[in-house]
């Protein structure tokens, strides 16, 4: 027998008056907006960012930047350009006024290196914990006082628990980094969110044991980070900036495998200067060129009819030296990318996606050969099959 619906719940005047008694129950017992219509919340949902330091990497982000009161992680290989990327967002924070907290577990950080990122070094604060829970308990009283903009965790594999490092070399101790990450988040994730600080977690790579077939690449610190953190961008060296016969800096790949904020899956290129970090010059040229703001006749960069420079580190020499042109330039891009019609992977697919053909002819053996070795195991396993 179906019971029939009386009272309250029998018409729409009796529900919004049973919701509304609800709503004021709740703010009555935790307080004021803790439960509200999206309509009235106003600007507390809109995504507020610090910018990447990258042109290139802001666009493919979706909202201009690293995202504040969200959980950002930033892996790849070694000399992949993580640090370096961390070091930029902390400069653009401290551009805009803002403090920011380095918690160099590697006791790695270099202050000459860091100030050639624009780093102002003198108001940085840095903080070389013991161990992982120290780490993390400071992060959660910088964040929780609110007087911070954006907290690096340098690096998520340095976070090494205490009894391990109380304890012997050879003692066993099974998931105890990924239980400390675990517990950490579930407890940092609300607090960063309170107080819109942006938290960056850098991490390594591992390899799983055992893999014959797929990808083996791993982070280490358990699965946890993968699920809070809101943005997840892995880097990789692609190739070589050579000046002559020397190698002046490093061509690095970010791909956003995931985005809680805007289009995942985005990827972007840009170049790292040996000693200076991101060159914005470089980005603005490439990104220029591909959404038709520049020309290029033969060498020669042009913007509306004045030449930049031939070739392409001559062109960003001369952006160097004039800053009011790469302003100009970049507002222009900028501008470009935020029109409804603009589609990254699109307009600027060369330039932003599409890795040069020494690189994709590589890939292109890679999986032939891969797909040589899988043939061959199955022809194995015929014959095997055939045997018995």
């Amino acid at each position: 027998m179906v019971k029939s619906s009386t009272g309250n719940n029998g018409s729409g005047d009796g529900k919004l008056k049973a919701l509304e008694d609800a709503i004021s129950h709740i703010e009555k017992r935790f307080g004021k907006g803790s439960i509200l219509r999206m309509g009235e919340s106003g600007g507390r949902m809109a995504v507020e960012v610090i910018p990447s330091g990258s042109l290139s990497l802001d666009l493919a982000l979706g909202v201009g930047g690293i995202p504040r009161g969200r959980v950002t992680e930033i892996y790849g290989p070694e000399s992949s350009g993580k640090t370096t990327l961390a070091y930029h967002v902390v400069a653009e924070a401290q551009k805009k006024g803002g403090t920011a907290l380095y918690i160099d577990v590697e006791h790695a950080l270099d202050p000459g290196y860091a100030a050639g990122c624009g780093v102002n070094v003198e108001d940085l604060l840095i903080s070389q914990p013991d161990w992982g829970e120290q780490a993390l308990d400071i992060v959660e009283a910088v964040v929780r006082s609110g007087a911070v903009d954006v907290v690096v965790i340098d690096s998520v594999a340095a976070l090494v628990p205490k009894a391990e490092v109380e304890g012997n070399m050879g003692d066993s101790h099974m998931a105890l980094q990924a239980r400390l990450m675990s517990q950490a988040l579930r407890k940092l994730c609300s607090v960063i969110a309170d107080n819109h600080t942006a938290v960056i977690f850098i991490n390594q790579l591992r390899e799983k044991v055992g893999i014959r077939f797929g990808n083996p690449e791993t982070t280490s610190g358990g699965r946890a980070l993968k699920f809070y953190a809101s943005v997840r961008i892995d880097l990789r060296m692609k190739d070589s900036v050579n000046e002559g016969n020397c190698r002046i800096g490093n061509v690095v790949s970010a791909k956003v495998v995931k985005n809680k904020v805007a289009a995942p899956f985005r990827q972007a290129r840009f170049d790292i200067m040996f000693g200076q970090g991101i060159s914005r010059e470089g980005e603005i040229l490439d990104l220029g060129e591909g959404l038709g703001i520049l020309s290029k006749k033969g060498a020669w960069y042009h913007w509306d009819g004045q030449p930049l420079g031939q070739g392409r580190e001559a062109a960003r020499r001369f952006l160097k030296e004039h800053q009011d042109v790469a302003r100009q330039i970049e507002s222009l891009i900028r501008s470009k990318a935020a029109a409804p019609a603009f589609r990254m992977e699109e307009t600027a697919e060369y330039h932003v996606q599409k890795p040069d053909d020494q690189l994709e002819a590589r890939n292109n053996n890679q999986d032939n050969a891969e797909a040589e070795t899988t043939a061959a195991v199955l022809l194995d396993t015929e014959e095997w099959q055939n045997q018995n």
